[in-house]
């Protein structure tokens, strides 16, 4: 449910390297106002490699991010007074280029996508100091590879993301253009792979994000290379996935080049939200409470140029749209009896912003 607190922490991970041809330059502390929207810094953790993507443990007291086009994931402790972090460890993946990390519901473990190496890894974290252990397992991603000779040479997981019901971690890989899914067995310290394994995504569309029914059974796979969002059914007994349908994430009047990047379910379920880079707009849909399929209302455009992630604030009266190659993140406000997205064109300047974590201030 949307929150109903004051001021939230945010915390915004970017690229830094030359590489990247990035401006960023480390994790960036804000203080929200809930009511507002505004921004406000608090905390600059410099010196770090690409802290592309965050995440908090499930009581909120440690945040995480792996370090894009490296080898290694990091742990912070945050000050419940103001929100500020102080290092705690580093760890290895054993894999290059970790571009996502998720925490079980036990507050035990972390499974991260090392996306260059094919691999899921699982480390354990104490859940009362927050530091990071070793690497407890390794799975490598095995399967055909997509026909697209630049962007499937391999298998190339992309991100790792508990259900509903924290069961099952879903996974889905754009090099071999299919959707995973594993569960934890926690007392072996392994990953483990469903019953059915994976599912196969339409040929060439390589699979990127998923976003989960809070409460339905349906899973949304947002397809890099062909700019699509496909409908599955989804069986939160035994983690299978069925494809239903595949719909654009673009404007039928854009016919250039563009790559799908986020997805995102509303609290209640009854909106699915996509970007895509090129066109650089955020695609509104919503959901047909039956089936789950669903029906496009609205594109409108991201703020700025290649909005690869964005999220909703805990309230949900605002989303906010990370424009990495501009270097701002877009506010939006969300109607929310339709869906819609009104850009009220506020926005903060932060370099190379691709990830935003928020949570309640004390």
């Amino acid at each position: 449910m949307p929150s109903t607190a004051k001021t939230f922490y945010a915390y915004v991970g970017c690229r830094t390297t030359r590489e990247r041809n990035a401006r960023g330059d480390g994790i960036n502390l804000y203080r929200v106002d809930a009511e507002t929207g505004a921004w406000t810094h608090e905390q600059l953790v410099g010196d770090l490699l690409n802290p592309s993507f965050l995440c908090f443990d499930r009581r909120k007291r440690f945040l995480y991010t792996v370090h894009g086009d490296g080898t290694e994931v990091s742990a912070f402790r945050i000050d419940p007074e103001n929100g500020r972090l102080s290092f705690i460890n580093r760890q290895s993946t054993e894999g290059r280029n970790p571009v996502h990390l998720a925490i079980d519901p036990t507050n035990r473990f972390m499974v991260i996508a090392n996306h260059i190496t094919s691999a899921l890894a699982l480390l354990p974290i104490d859940p009362e100091e927050g530091k990071v252990g070793a690497v407890r397992d390794l799975v490598t991603l095995a399967g055909e590879i997509g026909p697209h000779r630049v962007e499937q040479p391999f298998a190339k997981p992309h991100q790792v993301e508990f259900d509903a019901q924290g069961r099952f971690v879903v996974v889905p890989d754009k090099g071999l253009d299919r959707v995973f899914t594993f569960h934890i067995d926690a007392g072996a310290g392994r990953l483990v792979a469903s019953e059915q394994g994976s599912v196969l995504a339409r040929e060439s569309s390589g699979p990127r994000h998923v976003a989960l029914h809070p409460h339905a059974g349906f899973a949304y796979v947002v397809n890099e290379l062909d700019s699509t969002v496909t409908t599955y059914c989804y069986d939160s007994g035994s983690g299978a996935l069925e494809p239903v349908q595949i719909v654009s994430s673009l404007p039928d009047t854009f016919t250039g080049n563009s790559r799908a990047a986020e997805i995102a379910i509303s609290a209640d379920g009854r909106f699915v939200y996509a970007s895509n880079r090129g066109s650089d707009t955020i695609a509104v849909f919503t959901v047909d409470a039956g089936t789950g399929r669903l029906e496009p209302v609205q594109w409108l455009p991201s703020g700025g140029r290649t909005p690869r992630f964005f999220t909703f604030d805990p309230t949900e009266r605002f989303l906010f749209v990370a424009n990495e190659d501009d270097d701002t993140i877009q506010r939006f406000r969300v109607d929310a009896s339709s869906g819609r997205l009104i850009d009220d064109g506020l926005a903060t300047r932060t370099g190379s912003p691709v990830c935003i974590v928020f949570h309640a201030a004390a």
